[in-house]
Formats: C-alpha cells, sequence, structure tokens
C-alpha cells in the first residue's frame, strides 16, 4: 500500500498548504484528492511535487507492507 503521509509531512517543512499547490503551482485539485484519499497518482505528478518541494519521492510518499508475516 502507498502512504502519503510523508507528502503532509514536507508540506509542513516547507510550509506550503495544499491550497498553494493547487492554486500557486497548478497541481490539480482532483490530484490532490487522490492523495488525500490514498489513491494512484502519475511518476509525472511526483516529479512536479519533488521539483516544486525541492525533494526526492521517499519524501513524497512510502510503501508500507501489509502482509507482514
Amino acid at each position: 500500500m502507498i502512504s502519503y503521509r510523508p507528502l503532509y509531512e514536507t508540506m509542513k517543512k516547507r510550509k506550503i498548504t495544499s491550497y498553494a499547490l493547487i492554486y500557486k503551482h497548478h497541481i490539480n485539485s482532483r490530484t490532490m484528492n487522490n492523495i488525500k484519499h490514498g489513491q494512484n497518482i502519475s511518476t509525472y505528478t511526483v516529479e512536479r511535487l519533488c521539483k516544486i518541494l525541492n525533494c526526492t519521492p521517499n519524501d513524497v510518499f512510502e510503501f508500507i507492507d501489509n502482509d507482514s508475516e
């Protein structure tokens, strides 16, 4: 499972809100909704978020293994 928790932590550190991503940086509101609900986003969007936030993909999402044995 993919979690976007690191994105929200990175946004907080960089003092960038979801509102700013949508209206200042032109990230589609549907994309932000997908992130909020843990749905898929494109690698292009990950790249754009990384450029905007000056970070790496690890700062945007993490993989959580639900099959822990």
